[in-house]
């Protein structure tokens, strides 16, 4: 049944301009524009916690074993969790041909070839999250590194850093948070997976419950748990919420559980539902109690594996492995007399995480108090206490769980000390600066409040949630989303939400900007002018409406083409609004407030871009009715150049608020400043122009002169480090006193004698250097 449950999962890769979504073929991951052939290639392939991405590289060795990927002789797959353990050594060799595969003849003369020919060598470290810690990732010896017994954490860091294999390719796996740049100096690609969108989670739950007979009831079931479905982006959660509605639907109950905890609450309850006696209760009880620990100490140091020799007794082994808590795996020998050693590794993290959990709550030794560390939200700065992100949830729901049965059975606390406990809980939250944690320390809260499912916390937060909320870069996950908009709309305060370049889904927009007590919103516009054309799709009006007059979005700043493509969107979808509108109102104007009221717009679209996406700009300018700020000086410099400033004079009579003109720094020569000093007058409430650091000379400094005492509205005007002489300098202030209205000349240029300027400036005040 799994491997019909196997789909393929969006491949994105980010880019460093925010992370714009592109699918990506397997065939393709592989593909370096400009790598060399002599040197190693690094990939980094990033995803959440049972994103896929050991099933995205188990499928890419298979692909290879079935003749794709061909560049590639050898192809060797490592779960960094089985070889992680700190005190087993290796050599290259052991690593490849011991441990990956034992060939049963020729082995030194296949190692021999793979070190002569590491071009044909792909090696997959699936899990690189599990081989660095609290620790430096240490360096590989200078010696003999292919032949000496090396830590993994070594032999790793001998292919990173080339010393090791120079010219193989190696894909590493890991999770976003982890610091995965800070061990690896260069990255040629990186990757990330996103999970599944609403069609493939409806996709894969049909998979799942194929040719059973509640199959539609099954995945109507699991929609109308919203918590749940939004968890079911995640390919494992999916996996979990499916095996819990099919034994849900067999016992003929009708509803789900409503939160995370008591998902893996009931499905530990599954999985050891052979509790008949009450001898097998309690031995059960007490093996649970142990893994439970296990997990929690493995979890403080980074781990999720231990030698199986290590673990306190048999009867706990075959327990974890009976119930699918633990997965065996077995340690590469040195030689063949040699003992076989045994490993176990937690069959996933969320299960590790639950477990961690589960101790925290049953261990005698953790009294009320020194449970709130394990639940603190720390500033943004200081490290999570333990590498179990997940804990804080479960434990806030374990915490609220007292009067479940299952949980009782669970338990050998007594009640009073459990309802301390949550006491301690409530009084820590109450004490908490809600309004003052960084947002994804806010999101860890929202989380781990509505685990408690608790009335009086979800509305105590709710409350206290400032109402100006910033997710600003912070990859906002469909589970996000739900709590965020299940804790707002709890609250009677109005917000104003900054969603920009949060990844958010369209569903998840769509939601959060349905709430009546959103006032305002700011997203990416790609996805805001999508979730608009899927409105008018659906005839949803009133909903169309509504988000037009709530999105905001001055000031805008274009770093990329893509910025002035989905502005041109943006203006080409109030043309459709005004057709909507007519429709449903019978009015025949219609201005999107966001284009009505920008007032600041930042082009800096570098040199490369520059005038290419200007000319574009230019184009929709005359949209924007209150501009009043146009600023063109960028770092990188734009280099719009004389075609731009030419292309730019022609719309100035459109742009009848614009206050502030900055064309700095845009390699604007005579050329381009006799165009824009032809139509400057034309700009009506121009208060400053600054043309700072161009190339212009006296001819262009002579044709402004012409026109300044036109520009009754012109304040400044800033045409320092040019290339104007005495003769311009002397021009521009002859006509500077038929200008009563300019309060400032900023005029230095190294062309300009020293004398010459001081004169000047001695001749009229207004004139600065």
């Amino acid at each position: 049944k799994n491997s019909i449950k196997a789909m393929e999962k969006e491949l994105v890769t980010c880019g460093l301009q925010g992370k714009e979504k592109a699918a990506l073929k397997r065939s393709q991951i592989f593909q370096i524009p400009g790598g060399k052939d002599s040197e190693t290639k690094v990939i980094v392939v990033l995803g959440k916690a049972g994103m896929g991405k050991s099933i995205l590289v188990q499928k890419i060795c298979q692909d290879w074993s079935n003749g794709e990927f061909s560049q590639f002789e050898f192809a060797f797959w490592f779960d960094c969790k089985q070889i992680s353990l700190p005190e087993k050594r290796y050599s290259l060799k052991d690593l490849l041909l011991e441990f990956f595969v034992k060939p049963q003849e020729g082995s030194k003369e296949i190692f021999e070839y793979i070190l002569q020919n590491p071009t044909k060598v792909l090696l997959l470290f699936d899990g690189f999250e599990g081989l660095h810690d609290h620790e430096n990732f240490p360096r590989c010896s200078d010696s003999q590194p292919e032949k000496d017994l090396c830590s993994i954490k070594e032999l790793l860091s001998g292919l990173i850093q080339k010393k090791i294999l120079n010219g193989c390719t190696l894909l590493l796996t890991a999770r976003p948070k982890d610091k995965v740049y800070q061990y690896v100096s260069k990255v040629d690609k990186t990757i990330e997976i996103v999970g599944f969108s609403p069609q493939q989670r409806e996709l894969y739950i049909t998979k799942y419950f194929e040719g059973l007979p509640y199959c539609d009831n099954a995945l109507k079931l699991i929609k109308e748990c919203e918590y749940l479905f939004s968890h079911c982006y995640s390919p494992l959660m999916c996996r979990f919420v499916c095996f819990l509605c099919e034994t849900v639907l067999e016992m003929g109950d009708k509803s789900l559980p409503s939160t995370l905890t008591t998902v893996f609450l009931k499905f530990v309850q599954q999985k050891i539902i052979s509790m008949k006696t009450d001898v097998t209760a309690m031995r059960n009880q007490e093996s649970l109690a142990t893994l439970a620990r296990i997990a929690w100490y493995l979890g403080e140091k980074h781990q999720n594996a231990v030698k199986s020799n290590l673990l306190p007794s048999k009867e706990v082994k075959e327990f974890a492995l009976k119930h699918g808590f633990f997965l065996p795996f077995a340690f590469p020998r040195h030689s063949d007399s040699e003992e076989e050693e045994f490993g176990s590794t937690f069959s996933d993290f969320v299960i590790q995480n639950f477990l961690g959990a589960l101790h925290l709550m049953l261990a005698e030794e953790i009294k009320d108090k020194s449970l709130i560390k394990y639940l603190s939200f720390p500033s943004k700065k200081k490290k999570p206490y333990n590498w179990l992100d997940l804990v804080p949830r479960f434990l806030a729901g374990l915490l609220f769980l007292q009067d479940d049965p299952y949980f009782c059975s669970l338990s050998n606390e007594d009640v009073k000390q459990s309802t301390k406990k949550q006491k301690t809980l409530l009084k820590y939250i109450r004490r908490l600066q809600i309004n003052e944690l960084c947002p994804e320390k806010l999101l860890d809260l929202l989380h781990c409040i509505y685990e408690t499912q608790s009335n009086y916390l979800l509305q105590h937060v709710a409350l206290r949630l400032k109402t100006d909320l910033s997710f600003l870069g912070v990859v906002l996950t469909p589970p996000d989303v739900h709590v965020l908009h299940y804790i707002l709309k709890r609250s009677r305060k109005e917000f104003s939400l900054d969603l920009w370049n949060s990844s958010i889904d369209m569903q998840g927009l769509k939601d959060l900007v349905g709430l009546k007590n959103v006032a305002s919103f700011r997203a990416s516009l790609s996805d805001t002018v999508r979730l608009w054309k899927s409105l008018e799709q659906t005839k949803d009006y009133e909903l169309l409406r509504a988000s037009t007059e709530k999105f905001v979005l001055d000031p805008f700043k274009a770093k990329t083409m893509k910025d002035i493509s989905d502005l041109s969107d943006l203006v080409e979808m109030q043309e459709k609004m005004i057709n909507c509108v007519q429709d449903a109102s019978g009015c025949s104007s219609y201005e999107i407030p966001a284009i009505k009221n920008l007032r600041k717009l930042e082009f800096a679209l570098g040199p490369v871009c520059g005038l290419q996406g200007f000319l574009k700009l230019v184009e929709i300018l005359a949209a924007f009715p209150s501009l009043q700020h146009l600023d063109l000086d960028a770092l990188s410099e734009n280099g719009i150049g004389d075609e731009g400033a030419k292309s730019l004079s022609e719309v100035f009579p459109t742009l009848t608020s614009l206050e502030i003109l900055n064309l700095s720094q845009n390699k604007i020569t005579d050329v381009g400043a006799e165009k824009l000093a032809t139509a400057l007058p034309s700009l009506s409430s121009l208060k400053t122009l600054s043309l700072y650091n161009n190339n212009i000379c006296d001819f262009g400094a002579e044709n402004l002169a012409k026109v300044l005492p036109a520009m009754s509205s012109l304040r400044v005007l800033d045409v320092q480090y040019n290339k104007i002489t005495g003769v311009g300098a002397q021009q521009l202030t002859d006509s500077l006193r038929k200008c009563p209205h300019i309060k400032n000349l900023v005029m230095w240029n190294p062309t300009i004698p020293y004398g010459v300027l001081e004169h000047l400036q001695q001749l009229d005040s207004r004139i600065s250097v």
